[in-house]
């Protein structure tokens, strides 16, 4: 198993839709393995195949409840409105006040091909509306009001370009 460094907000990885897996084979099973000792290494809740680099559909995670994962996810159903401090490891140091639903069902496959559902509210609802949205390229930046959202993008480009520089 290996520990992948997590890709950060301006990564152009994470601004592009996964492919989804078509084999589940012994490279998905490794690829999940990195995967949860990445997460747990950064230490987070979830984490997605894009925020290591990898173009697959694919998540992991844990909230508390033991491990888990989906491949090739989709939402089916989501209720309620929930707001809620939302943090990403992508954007490391920040959290927002995000609005999501509050339940989301989500179903997709396991490692073996069979297909699999996940549920709940509030914290588990919250990641895989998270999780989901990095398969499709979007940040937790995405929820986020216009003025905040301008005013934390221009933040982070300049704390990307500081780094850049050295500074």
């Amino acid at each position: 198993m290996a520990i992948y460094p997590i890709r950060r907000f301006p990564d152009p990885v994470l601004a592009m839709k996964a492919r989804s897996v078509e084999t589940f084979d012994d490279d998905v099973k490794r690829l999940t393995d990195d995967m949860f000792e990445t997460m747990y290494n950064a230490p987070g809740v979830g984490l997605a195949a894009p925020q290591i680099g990898v173009s697959k559909r694919v998540f992991v995670a844990d909230i508390g409840e033991g491990p888990f994962l989906m491949i090739n996810p989709t939402i089916v159903e989501q209720t309620g409105k929930w707001k809620y401090e939302e943090g990403c490891l992508s954007v490391p140091g920040r959290y927002w006040d995000i609005k999501r639903y509050d339940y989301a069902r989500a179903e997709g496959f396991d490692l073996s091909g069979n297909p699999i559902m996940y549920e709940g509210d509030e914290l588990m609802g919250r990641v895989l509306q998270h999780e989901i949205d990095h398969l499709f390229g979007l940040l937790l930046l995405s929820h986020l009001g216009s003025r905040t959202k301008r005013q934390v993008l221009k933040e982070l480009r300049e704390e990307s370009l500081d780094a850049q520089r050295g500074m």
